[in-house]
């Protein structure tokens, strides 16, 4: 966990934006987010950018979900479990696996992470929202 200085008093998802997996999970947040608490930008956003750099993280390295809630970055799968968290439904149920030691939980997340683009591909540019849902991506 780091601070984040960006947008600190929002819920931001930063996500890979070329990435089908990461996209379909953009999607799959919104649909189970009824009460439409996050945003969302890419990593290679200026936004998503920002980020990385004011936090020391790669900015290169477009292999982690991001989350920035109250003003602290939460990475890979310590970042997806607190999304869970805040779904509707028996989402928040996830949850529970933050009790597995980080180690274990995020040796997953990085083996799909570097197969990600081989199993579900990538775009050639990031994924546009629709314009109902603009007003939830950052720039």
């Amino acid at each position: 966990m780091q601070t984040a200085t960006s947008n600190n008093k929002q819920l931001v998802i930063i996500f890979d934006g070329v990435c089908n997996l990461c996209s379909g999970a953009v999607q799959f947040i919104i649909k189970h987010d009824t009460k439409e608490q996050f945003q969302f930008a890419s990593l290679q956003s200026a936004f998503g950018q920002k980020v990385l750099t004011e936090n020391n993280l790669s900015a290169t390295d477009l292999s982690s979900f991001i989350l920035v809630e109250d003003g602290r970055i939460y990475t890979k799968s310590t970042g997806a479990l607190r999304v869970a968290k805040r779904l509707n439904a028996a989402w928040p149920l996830l949850y529970g696996f933050i009790i597995v030691p980080p180690f274990l939980r995020n040796g997953i997340y990085n083996w799909v992470a570097k197969n990600r683009y081989k199993w579900f591909g990538k775009q050639e540019s990031c994924w546009l929202p629709t314009p109902a849902l603009k007003s939830r991506f950052i720039n």
